[in-house]
């Protein structure tokens, strides 16, 4: 495995999960649940979404052939969808890009998707296995690290709040959100190079 792909990949999958933009959010619907029903709940639905991202990264592939899509047009849409995400982590809440579920016990919508496995996760991970499909153990390992900080953090949301306050949260989701801006535009500009290179 090497160790450059997997801590790039890593780094850039925690980002895009984004558990610090999505505490508030989950505490939010996790308050609306009987405290026994909690931690299964979370639980479920950290898994679904891991499952979700898994079997996008394997069968990304086929997929790409039965639409016919280019690695750099992959490229680009995905450098587009992370940019937008960045810009919503730097100018907006979690809050704002969801939204509520009426009370009710969260199944699949809105806690593993599109919270967790979205658009923005799905594209990277099919970019990812693009890229380099030789390396897709890489890949699933990189992902199931960023899974495990990611839903360790949500089922430690209150407490983290309350430890260090919303105002730091709300800070290090913004710089959460400069940085990958970096990567979309970085990603961006390698898809049109591709492109026009070829």
């Amino acid at each position: 495995m090497a160790q450059n792909d997997f801590g790039s990949a890593f780094i850039l999958l925690l980002l895009i999960l984004d558990p610090f933009g999505n505490l508030p959010f989950f505490i939010a619907i996790m308050r609306q649940l009987p405290k026994q029903r909690r931690l299964p709940v979370a639980l479920r639905e950290i898994g679904i979404a891991y499952l979700v991202l898994l079997g996008f990264m394997w069968g990304g592939q086929g997929f790409l052939r039965i639409m016919g899509l280019s690695q750099p047009a992959l490229e680009v849409a995905g450098g587009v969808i992370l940019l937008l995400v960045a810009i919503k982590m730097i100018f907006s809440t979690t809050s704002e890009i969801f939204g509520g579920t009426d009370g009710k016990e969260p199944m699949v919508f809105p806690l593993a998707v599109p919270l967790l496995a979205g658009p923005s996760a799905l594209a990277t991970v099919l970019l990812l296995t693009s890229r380099q499909p030789g390396q897709m153990w890489t890949w699933v390992a990189a992902l199931s690290g960023a899974i495990v900080i990611t839903g360790g953090l949500l089922l430690m949301a209150e407490t983290l709040l309350k430890w260090v306050g919303d105002s730091v949260m709300r800070a290090g989701e913004k710089l959460m959100g400069l940085i990958l801006t970096a990567i979309a535009v970085n990603m961006l500009l390698g898809g049109l190079r591709t492109y026009f290179l070829r």
